[in-house]
């Protein structure tokens, strides 16, 4: 057996990127030691209706997690809809369960779940956050400072622009886009400074393109791809005096918001359903601002949730 299959804690989810990230933060917040992370790849019937556990549910991810149920972690986390089948799996061989985010079946089939307070779920073993979670705090922006010293000479202010794109809640094309560039423009021209931008991978096509040229005399970086070297995100957060976040991601915008500087965040009026509920605690307690062309400077008390949780599980779970 190697130290990856007898680590303390496995981290579960399907590979999605956002999913990891959550789940890889609160690992890091509860500092056990070694862990595995497993990639689930969906297989059908299962992956249609996870977490629900259809009969054969244990072959679900492959003959080598199957096997694995037999000598599980202490712990389990996962995330997403097929992390929250495998630490039901895992749960029924001895493993301690913690489930990130509405599995949208009855919580009393992990020993926690971990949710946003948008979602509206609550029960005996639900622990809510605003937001999600993210390893975002000041020891992560030191190294981060450290990693991407280069952008310590870009003159300030240094606006970061973090840009999503389209979702099942919000619109955010090439249009708004323009809305939003027309009203950073309008601050670079009376602030001076530089911008640092980056995208996403739910960026479209036409928002990149628009971006390849549009700041090329502004003093600064623009990252569109990984034809543009490695993302300089963590940089970004780390090095910025403002920030300005298209309004689509609740991941990017927790992130900025764990940051000390003002968040601005682009029409929130736009984004519907439960992360507008989310959009509007946070206008609500001033840690964003509707965007505007004055991108005015204000007190900013980082979001930082993932450690609250962390140690709320720790007391629940007794954890040495």
């Amino acid at each position: 057996m190697s130290a990856a299959d007898s680590a303390p804690l496995w981290l579960l989810t399907d590979g999605n990127a956002g999913n990891l990230r959550q789940a890889s933060a609160l690992a890091g917040a509860l500092a056990l030691g070694t862990s595995r992370s497993w990639t689930l790849p969906p297989r059908a019937p299962w992956s249609w209706l996870a977490p629900r556990r259809l009969p054969g549910a244990a072959h679900a991810f492959g003959a080598g997690f199957a096997a694995a149920l037999a000598a599980p972690p202490a712990l389990a986390i996962g995330c997403g809809r097929q992390g929250a089948l495998a630490t039901r799996l895992l749960r029924q061989h001895g493993a301690l369960t913690v489930q990130i985010l509405d599995p949208r079946i009855d919580p009393a089939h992990w020993d926690w779940v971990i949710a946003p307070q948008h979602d509206d779920l609550r029960g005996g073993n639900v622990i809510t956050l605003l937001g999600s979670l993210n390893p975002v705090d000041d020891a992560w922006l030191a190294r981060a400072r450290a990693d991407f010293a280069m952008l310590a000479a870009l003159p300030q202010p240094r606006t970061a622009v973090l840009l999503g794109g389209s979702s099942a809640h919000a619109r955010f094309d090439r249009n708004a886009f323009e809305v939003l560039a027309a009203k950073l423009e309008v601050a670079l021209a009376r602030d001076g400074g530089s911008v640092m931008i980056t995208v996403s991978r739910r960026t479209s096509k036409k928002i990149v393109a628009a971006l390849r040229h549009r700041y090329i005399e502004t003093p600064g970086v623009v990252w569109c791809g990984e034809s543009d070297g490695p993302n300089p995100y963590a940089g970004l957060l780390a090095w910025a005096d403002r920030i300005v976040c298209s309004p689509d991601s609740v991941n990017m915008i927790s992130e900025a918001c764990a940051t000390r500087v003002p968040v601005h965040v682009f029409d929130p009026a736009r984004v519907r359903g439960r992360p507008r509920r989310f959009l509007d605690a946070l206008l609500h307690s001033g840690r964003i601002r509707a965007m505007d062309a004055a991108l005015a400077a204000f007190d900013a008390e980082p979001l930082r949730e993932t450690a609250r949780v962390a140690a709320a599980l720790r007391e629940r779970l007794d954890f040495p």
